[in-house]
């Protein structure tokens, strides 16, 4: 069993509450979900308004699908126009 980690560090500079925050980091986390199959979370930052750390774990057998898909869910994230990536880091369990 393979277990790949993606964590994304975003800075959100239009949102101006929580509430704001919670809209485009909850539709992010529903896109990335549903287009891939994969766990995905919020946990860091979330008593501040323009920071957020996303997690997401994927699963599987093989590294190079897993290392394939981590990398598309890098690029949307990256393509988002509402946010900005702070810093990122891939592993392997």
């Amino acid at each position: 069993m393979i277990i790949g980690v993606l964590t994304v560090d975003v800075y959100l500079p239009a949102c101006a509450s929580l509430k704001d925050k919670r809209v485009v980091i909850k539709g992010l986390k529903d896109k990335i979900r549903h287009k891939f199959n994969v766990s995905v979370s919020e946990v860091d930052y979330q008593d501040k308004w323009q920071r957020g750390r996303i997690g997401i774990v994927q699963v599987g057998n093989d590294y190079t699908f897993i290392q394939k898909n981590m990398d598309s869910i890098f690029n949307l994230i990256d393509r988002n126009g509402n946010l900005q990536i702070v810093n990122h880091s891939f592993e392997f369990i």
